[in-house]
């Protein structure tokens, strides 16, 4: 079930990731709590991004191993209704 771990830690990273930004929002932070929530934040986004990014690598797979490589942004689907 390593899939099932990813999506936890994932979620864990982005939970975390919006709790420091309203942390630091507030402004009760002193500069060096503020830059080290930041650098912290960064690494943080920077692994839901690799983590969102494999995602979305193992649906392009799967769907091409349905035989269906019609992939269209979503955006696309939106755009006969304006």
């Amino acid at each position: 079930m390593p899939p099932k771990k990813k999506s936890i830690d994932f979620e864990q990273s982005l939970a975390t990731l919006e709790n420091l930004v309203n942390r630091m929002e507030q402004g009760d932070m002193t500069l060096e709590e503020s830059l080290q929530a930041f650098e912290t934040g960064i690494a943080l986004t920077r692994e839901c991004q690799t983590r969102l990014a494999a995602a979305e690598h193992q649906v392009n797979k799967l769907i091409e191993q349905q035989g269906n490589i019609n992939l269209a942004p979503f955006d696309d689907a939106d755009e006969g209704d304006h």
